[in-house]
């Protein structure tokens, strides 16, 4: 495959889930629109401006800059999550039925999703090619499994993503493959997109952060939905204060880990009752 599908950003949600689940990828054109991307440039440039460069050189980025917690740090993360072609995709592609036995009785008990982690990449000159992975290694996720993801994740462009300035290489396909076979680098391809863009992949799909050859920096924003019966890759409770949760729009509180779900994951018990956790930050 010689480049990513691109596609407009009011493409039905079902062709998107149709791209991702054949490819393991696809870029949106015009993801935010203009009004957006300034906000979201000015937001996530004021994080990373003090955010030093990594210290690994293996996988972080000597020359590369990494902040997170971005829910506290960016207004226009709550525009991310919510917007219908990233959100209806992580329904359609995490959220399966799954049926089982209560005693006598079958159950069909559909997971949930929530936000598993954030962060602004901010890859300098000079920075080498990230060693080629998959998202879902955080849980362990064996391949293939029948059909099951645990992950979609996004890439929003806050600037152009170039082959020169180490646009997020990808290798299509991949989201096939065994753990057995080895991701090389010439079998990616660039995730090449104007600032604005997004590129949209799963969990299981190989892709690395590219070689910045060029003299200016590659920024972007990164996020993750996952089944919300997987821990959280970014404790978003000790990252975020309740304080911060409580001022955001109940269905993001619920995004965030503050709920639980049909199969009761995220409970508290009040009163020897088990109870759903939003009340402690939920807004009128």
């Amino acid at each position: 495959m010689s480049a990513l599908t691109t596609l407009p950003a009011d493409t039905d949600v079902r062709q998107v889930v149709d791209i991702i689940e054949r490819d393991g990828g696809v870029i949106v054109a015009g993801f935010l629109h203009a009004d957006g991307l300034v906000r979201l440039r000015k937001e996530v440039n004021a994080a990373l401006d003090e955010i030093r460069p990594g210290e690994d050189a293996a996988f972080a980025g000597t020359r590369t800059r990494r902040a997170g917690r971005l829910f506290a740090r960016s207004t226009m993360m709550v525009d991310i999550a919510r917007h219908p072609l990233y959100l209806g995709a992580a329904r359609a592609i995490l959220q399966k039925p799954v049926d089982v036995w209560f005693g006598q009785e079958r159950t069909t008990v559909t997971p949930g999703i929530q936000i598993g982690m954030t962060q602004a990449i901010r890859i300098c000159p000079g920075q080498g090619t990230q060693p080629l992975h998959r998202d879902d290694t955080s849980f362990l996720w064996r391949h293939p499994d029948y059909g099951r993801e645990g992950r979609l994740q996004i890439m929003v462009a806050v600037n152009d993503f170039t082959q020169e300035n180490g646009a997020t290489r990808v290798i299509p396909g991949s989201h096939r493959w065994d753990d057995e076979r080895m991701p090389l680098n010439e079998e990616t391809v660039p995730a090449a997109m104007a600032a604005g863009s997004a590129l949209l992949w799963i969990g299981s799909t190989y892709h690395g952060g590219g070689n910045n050859v060029s003299t200016g920096d590659r920024t972007g924003v990164t996020m993750s939905f996952d089944l919300s019966n997987l821990r959280q890759e970014e404790n978003q409770y000790l990252s975020l204060s309740p304080e911060v949760v409580s001022a955001l729009p109940q269905d993001v509180q619920r995004l965030l880990g503050w709920s639980s779900g049909d199969n009761f994951m995220g409970y508290i018990e009040v009163g020897g009752q088990m109870t759903d956790p939003n009340f402690l930050v939920a807004t009128s």
